[in-house]
């Protein structure tokens, strides 16, 4: 049994064991009931309820733990800032808490009993379909990485009970009839193959301009299309890494330091070079399949065989089929174990027999095999003098950093540390919150701070992709819709998209009426200098050649019968015209097997986004008040 299998089998109590194995990253907290707490011990407060330093630091520290018992590595605190990672608590802390907010105006409560009953019937403290006891429960508690204290762990398992009684008592109206299921699994179960032919707006763009006219008179026709949003300015001091690494040279003394504790780096696992052939099994007659494949391999083994050109006539794997079947060198766990373990075990220029994977049958090549081994130091120099310049970068800057935010403390003190580090303080223009800002990139960050700093302040150490940045606002700006001017060179653009959107629609039509007209869809789209491009069988939602995700495309192709030809259908890049080549249609017997398991899918689905939406609209009517110096002290970040 697969551990899908299992998790299926056991949803009704897989989130309790969830809990226990990667509890804190989901929504674990141990909450302090001090209503008495100062204002000054606390990161933020909901309601006038406190989320507390201690609370705050419990579950980061925990959060830590867990990550790193799970085997992650120890981040430093600059990744953490980087990461947002005490956002994260917080943001986790501030939701629970308007979750417990929202459930006491509605009078939902969690006895002593319900709580026992959840931990004496969750499958790890159970043996033979009785609760272990109190000592094995304890002792297991004390087992887990991190441990738990019990007043903790039955805090959470409260807690979650909580979550479900409000969810429950939120949603419990939804539902999701027979006929909405069996609508969904033919969506999703549904297969065409799709033949294609494609015009994008970007084959017609070259040459075709605009002129102020037209520009005026799109704009014109849609002013608002063009509207900014609130917009900030902003002056800023950057630490600039990029700057910084240009100023490091390692030494060869620590490039051989760096070596040599690091050998298991630079060494090279055992690996195989193959070339194979795959017939596949999915939606096919295995045994036909296996015959056809036994076919092909008494031609690979035949005396003077051509191995990649049968792999070019035979193969299903479409990544290799014009390398000749080539998969290149590869080491151990890159292929599914059945294909691993047979390259492995033979010999340069070896043909294998028939290897059998959920994939299909393998028809397996070795061309050369390369034993594990050392790299030498000669090798790996220039790799390793990149790395220790990039990470000695990253420490003279994060140091920079620290001094400078000791220094910062109002924006008048950015031109002032400017200077005396040989730094330069900018200013950007105008941006909205999800523009990217001159130097500093797409800055998520950044941007964030500009749309909730107050005039007069000054940012703690922002990290960017190009390095740490102090910000102060330089300007704001209320939504507008702009004057023409201002963005004529978008709108010309975005004229000339229209007119080469257009030609691509109309040369769509020309084949599309020469189809209609009688003509293949092979010959028009020849004539109009398009090949046609056939896909495999898909679902709803792939990827389409030439065309990506389409749900347009989607819509027509799903509603044809086989062998019938779209009309023009209109894309985000262009237009196509399909054809359905082959067309499956949904088993009853496995859509009857599957209702009642999809019918649950689709109401927890639909309960869970409800809820969310139902949770942020409550959120609007709390009083929630965060304090950004004491998260910064309580985090250390």
């Amino acid at each position: 049994m697969t551990m899908l299998d299992r998790m299926r089998r056991h949803r009704g109590w897989l989130k309790w064991t969830l809990a226990l194995v990667v509890l804190t990253f989901v929504a674990f907290y141990a909450p302090l009931r001090n209503r008495q707490a100062l204002l000054t011990d606390a990161v933020a407060d909901i309601n006038g309820s406190p989320i507390t330093t201690a609370e705050f630091r419990r579950v980061m520290n925990r959060r830590l733990q867990d990550f790193q018992s799970s085997g992650g590595a120890s981040l430093p605190p600059e990744t953490l800032r980087q990461l947002g990672f005490d956002r994260q608590v917080l943001q986790q802390l501030v939701d629970q808490r308007a979750m417990e907010v929202e459930a006491e105006r509605r009078g939902l409560t969690v006895t002593d009993t319900e709580v026992t009953q959840a931990i004496t019937h969750l499958p790890i403290f159970m043996q033979d379909g009785q609760f272990v006891g109190a000592e094995r429960y304890r002792m297991t508690l004390r087992s887990l990485r991190p441990p738990f204290q019990e007043k903790d762990f039955e805090q959470l398992i409260r807690t979650e009970l909580l979550a479900e009684k409000l969810q429950n008592a939120v949603t419990s109206w939804v539902t999701v009839s027979e006929g909405e299921a069996d609508s969904e699994y033919r969506k999703r179960n549904e297969k065409v193959k799709l033949g294609v032919v494609s015009f994008s707006a970007d084959q017609f763009k070259n040459g075709l301009t605009a002129t102020d006219a037209e520009a005026q008179a799109l704009f014109t026709k849609d002013p608002s299309r063009y509207k900014f949003g609130e917009r900030r300015k902003i002056r800023y001091l950057l630490v600039d890494l990029q700057s910084i690494r240009a100023t490091v040279t390692p030494t060869p003394q620590e490039i051989e330091a760096f070596y040599n504790a690091n050998l298991q780096q630079f060494s090279n696992p055992e690996q195989v070079h193959a070339l194979h052939i795959l017939l596949k099994t999915a939606d096919k007659d295995a045994a036909a399949v296996k015959k056809q494949a036994e076919s092909v391999l008494k031609e690979a083994k035949a005396p003077g065989a051509d191995f990649p050109a049968l792999a070019r006539k035979y193969t299903e794997d479409e990544a290799s089929k014009g390398s000749g079947g080539d998969l290149n060198f590869f080491g151990r766990g890159a292929m599914v174990k059945a294909f691993e373990d047979a390259a492995f075990a033979m010999a340069p220029g070896q043909i294998s027999d028939l290897v059998q994977t959920d994939y299909g049958y393998h028809i397996i090549k070795v061309l050369e095999k390369r034993p594990a081994g050392q790299r030498p130091l000669a090798e790996v120099r220039d790799q390793i003098a990149e790395q220790l310049k990039w990470q000695q970068a990253q420490e003279r800057a994060t140091a920079l950093a620290s001094t400078l935010e000791a220094r910062i403390k109002s924006p008048g003190d950015l031109d002032a540390a400017a200077k005396e580090h040989g730094l330069t303080v900018k200013e950007s223009g105008f941006f909205q919150r999800t523009d990217p800002i001159a130097e500093l990139g797409p800055s998520p960050q950044v941007a964030s701070e500009a749309f909730t700093l107050k005039d007069g302040a000054v940012s703690r150490a922002i990290r960017t992709g190009s390095g740490s940045v102090f910000i102060a606002l330089a300007g704001r700006e209320d939504a507008r819709v702009p004057k023409f001017d201002e963005v004529k060179e978008k709108v010309r653009a975005d004229a000339v998209n229209e007119k080469a959107l257009a030609l691509a629609r109309a040369k769509a039509a020309e084949v599309a009426a020469a189809v209609k007209g009688g003509a293949t869809l092979e010959a028009a789209a020849k004539s109009a200098g398009k090949d046609v491009r056939t896909t495999e069988l898909i679902a709803r939602n792939s990827v389409i050649p030439d065309v990506g995700v389409s749900p347009a495309v989607d819509a027509v192709a799903f509603g044809l019968a086989a062998n019938a030809t779209s009309g023009v259908i209109d894309t985000d890049s262009g237009a196509a015209i399909v054809k359905v080549v082959e067309k499956t249609a949904v088993n009853d017997a496995e859509l009857a097997t599957a209702r009642d398991s999809l019918r649950k899918e689709l109401v927890e689905t639909r309960r869970n986004r409800f809820f969310a939406s139902y949770m942020a609209k409550a959120k609007t009517t709390l009083t929630i008040r965060e304090y950004p110096d004491a998260l910064a002290r309580a985090s250390g970040l």
